[in-house]
């Protein structure tokens, strides 16, 4: 098919299916990506600081509540889409050295091309699976990694396990943070699976989602944080708090009762996130 344009619209191949960017027309510079009929990211070029999607704004709470406004940070991105949250970072903290991985080369081409990134920014985009990318890389080089990645709509199996989580952790330097984007439904049983991994081997954890999310009510995402220090959960408590469609942060005790049960997910046992319902989106 190649590239094409579909009304205001452009519609592209890619190594893993097809892509859609689609402009709104109400608010020129703002574009949503698609991957195969699911809605992946959100761009506004002309305000990267605006996140339409509200897992995005979960993400980026954790990015604003780990060291103090416009603070220079050191992140590794796996997962990029329409590359989001490394714009975001780029316009909030000025100086920032970033580092993104997307296995899909097709989309990192169609997504630089169609959205170019800001000039001066300090981003480099690396086509390569995530999990090896990271098992590659030198240790103790980042302040935040942040893992959003998806195949369709499922996180794959070989990035929700215990091996993979510590070859992230190796790339942290000290009081660095874990972050990652999840989806998830009734009973929580992938969430709850993830944040009992990380305990194992962070000794702060917290959990951010609607909650109607965590009463099992609607399929939705879930942010995870963690970190060898303790974690700044107030501020993260407030942004989800105040956000457009409130977030509950789950920490401590609560946190406790929620995962009571679930075991750590090692390599040998580890499966995809759960698929979301045929009527999500």
């Amino acid at each position: 098919m190649g590239r094409q344009k579909r009304g205001s619209g452009i519609v592209s191949e890619i190594d893993g299916g097809v892509a859609e960017l689609l402009p709104d027309d109400g608010r020129p510079g703002r574009w949503t990506l698609l991957v195969d009929g699911y809605p992946q990211s959100a761009v506004d070029l002309d305000d990267p600081s605006r996140l339409d999607f509200e897992y995005m704004r979960r993400l980026a709470s954790i990015v604003d509540g780990i060291a103090p406004a416009r603070t220079p940070l050191s992140v590794l991105h796996l997962g990029g889409g329409a590359l989001t949250m490394a714009r975001y970072v780029a316009a909030t903290r000025p100086g920032s050295s970033q580092r993104v991985v997307e296995l899909d080369a097709a989309l990192i081409d169609l997504v630089r091309r169609e959205l170019p990134l800001p000039r001066g920014a300090d981003i480099r985009v690396r086509a390569m699976d995530a999990r090896a990318a990271v098992e590659s890389m030198s240790g103790g080089r980042f302040d935040l990694v942040i893992t959003d990645v998806y195949r369709g709509a499922r996180v794959p199996a070989h990035l929700a396990s215990l091996e993979f989580v510590t070859a992230a952790a190796r790339l942290l330097r000290p009081g660095g943070v874990y972050a990652a984007n999840l989806a998830d439904g009734t009973g929580l049983a992938f969430a709850r699976g993830q944040v009992a991994t990380l305990r194992r081997l962070f000794a702060d954890v917290c959990l951010l989602a609607e909650p109607a999310v965590l009463r099992g009510r609607r399929f939705g995402n879930v942010v995870l944080a963690a970190s060898a220090a303790p974690l700044p959960v107030a501020c993260f408590a407030r942004a989800g708090a105040g956000d457009a469609f409130p977030a509950r942060l789950v920490h401590g005790d609560d946190l406790d009762r929620l995962v009571a049960g679930a075991r750590v997910v090692t390599d040998d046992v580890a499966t995809q996130s759960p698929l979301p319902p045929k009527d999500l989106f």
